[in-house]
């Protein structure tokens, strides 16, 4: 049998084991609108039943020790290395991406756990001066209990591996919901992974659903702390809905990130960066290259050379031509804002110098000229392969113009001096900044996340897991017991 053989999970949801969901839904190949399969989604009430049996289970995983728990998460990395040619078919037919980007996420995923099987052997707190004589002061930091997983179709795996792991590592439960687009590569492959690995049962759930049920993630008063990673849109609606019930909201949202262009740089090594950043899986990426910055000197060659790229990449099913560099839009609903997008920017007065049209769900590697920040090709997050280049005078104009957007994930800045470039790294008011790289970056073991419209401040990363999967208690001990005036 498959590890995702389809009489496994069809028409179900897990909670240690595979048990009927309330209702089913028709999974979808965005590349052909053909049925993969059906997938069982949950409702509100699926929810709390399955939050209150990790609620139950959390407690003694917990309290297991360290390398227990790294051991399981481990083994769920060993599984995941032995299926990765079944699991990356599922996330190219599923996502609509092309081989190569599925091998990357699993690799990410893959990173993750044992970045996250690491981090159980970490310190866990400090040590404080005592305010009396041998007693002792301490600061631990201990498992909320039960977390709330909110994973989106774009890198489902990965977006959902990178809160599930290090939250099981440190001993919380966790409720995951992946989008209701891809509850097999952002979901299932999940399950089965740690229910191979021995994973006791209940302390993960996995529930497929609409905004219903991630709301009831939300809201439900055992899960203590949420993960989401999607829309700004959504996203304010989950800080929302989670400060309401004082619990930690941990969001990571959209972007619309800005590549700086100075006339110092090469500009054919500028453009085969800013193609990757603005093409790579469709623009359907946070950390897409969203506005191209150029300085006017160099500006024609750059778009030249940007628009060259673009004309040269194939798009088409990545599942059944493996040569194609662009698979297809996730839905139509997609593809209609992308296309409206540019529409309108080319009426505000841009030219497109590469593509603009698309087929079906197939829409063609598009680069805009002349493109302004009054424009929606400026403003708006595309999420799709859309370049827009907007030309500055120099480099303070090119700071201030990255600098005005909602939106604070990633910038680059392509430079040939490394000082000029860490210079205005430190103007951009970005949570990440590669200088002579691209937007699209990822490290497990980096802190990751934005500021402004793109995140309330979490970071990712094995450097921050530890800390923002757990909370602190303050703990004072000593062998006299002390007494008071009253």
């Amino acid at each position: 049998m498959k590890f995702l053989d389809a009489s496994i999970w069809e028409g179900k949801i897990f909670n240690g084991t595979w048990i009927t969901a309330p209702v089913s839904a028709t999974i979808v190949e965005p590349a052909t609108g053909e049925p993969l399969g059906q997938a069982g989604f949950g409702d509100v009430a699926a929810v709390d039943a399955l939050a209150a049996v990790d609620a139950a289970a959390q407690p003694q995983w917990g309290d297991a020790a360290p390398e227990v728990r790294a051991g399981v998460i481990r083994q769920a990395a060993r599984t995941l290395a032995d299926h990765t040619a079944e699991i990356a078919e599922w996330i190219v037919r599923e996502t609509g991406s092309v081989q190569g980007k599925a091998d990357f996420e699993i690799g990410l995923a893959l990173a993750e756990l044992h970045q996250a099987a690491a981090l159980v052997t970490q310190p866990i707190g400090h040590v404080l001066p005592a305010a009396v004589p041998d007693r002792l002061n301490l600061a631990i930091r201990v498992p909320f209990g039960v977390v709330g997983v909110i994973a989106p179709w774009n890198f489902p795996l990965i977006l959902g591996m990178r809160s599930v792991a290090p939250a099981l590592a440190v001993g919380n439960a966790v409720v995951l919901k992946p989008d209701p687009q891809t509850p097999v590569s952002g979901g299932v492959v999940i399950a089965r992974l740690f229910q191979e690995a021995g994973l006791p049962a209940g302390l993960l759930s996995v529930i497929p659903g609409g905004a219903d049920v991630g709301e009831a993630v939300v809201t439900n008063p055992r899960v203590r702390m949420v993960t989401f990673t999607g829309s700004s849109a959504v996203g304010r609606r989950v800080g929302e809905l989670a400060g309401r019930h004082l619990k930690r909201a941990a969001l990571e949202l959209g972007g619309n990130n800005a590549m700086i262009v100075l006339d110092d740089c090469d500009i054919d090594a500028a453009s085969s960066a800013g193609a990757w950043g603005s093409f790579l899986h469709q623009g359907q990426i946070c950390m897409t290259t969203g506005r191209h910055i150029v300085m006017r000197s160099v500006a024609e060659r750059y778009a030249a050379a940007l628009a060259e790229r673009a004309q040269r990449l194939p798009v088409g099913d990545p599942f059944r031509n493996k040569q194609v560099a662009l698979g297809p839009i996730i839905n139509a609903r997609q593809i209609e804002k992308i296309h409206r997008i540019v529409t309108e920017t080319v009426g505000a007065g841009a030219k497109v110098r590469a593509g603009g049209t698309y087929e079906k769900q197939f829409y063609q590697p598009t680069v805009l000229t002349e493109v302004t920040p009054e424009m929606p090709a400026f403003r708006e997050e595309i999420f799709g392969p859309v370049a827009p280049i907007t030309i500055v005078e120099d480099e303070n104009e090119a700071v201030r113009v990255a600098n005005a957007t909602e939106y604070g994930l990633v910038a680059a800045v392509r430079t040939g001096s490394l000082t000029r470039g860490m210079a205005i790294a430190r103007r951009l008011k970005t949570g990440m900044v590669h200088v002579n790289d691209q937007t699209v970056n990822n490290l497990s073991y980096a802190p990751f996340g934005g500021t402004g419209a793109s995140g309330n401040g979490f970071r990712f990363g094995s450097l921050s897991n530890g800390e923002e999967f757990t909370e602190l208690r303050w703990i004072t001990a000593g062998d006299q017991q002390l007494s008071y005036p009253f």
